[in-house]
């Protein structure tokens, strides 16, 4: 896995929507879940999407925390 792309998703806002302005570490599972039947967006943020609901789904969202920290 990446750590620059578990970086990102601490520091990338939501650019759009009714999470806009939120931490991509923070969207609620209900919401990924959603892009992951609909369609990732494409490009960096569909990437950053996609990994995000891939922590939520999977239960690792804690393999963030020491990022936090920083």
């Amino acid at each position: 896995m990446n750590p620059e792309l578990l970086e990102a998703l601490l520091t990338q806002t939501m650019p759009y929507g009714k999470y806009k302005g939120r931490l991509l570490a923070d969207l609620p599972g209900h919401y990924l879940g959603w892009f992951a039947r609909e369609g990732f967006p494409k490009g960096k943020l569909g990437q950053l999407l996609a990994l995000m609901y891939e922590l939520d789904h999977n239960n690792l969202r804690g393999l963030l925390d020491p990022l936090r920290a920083h």
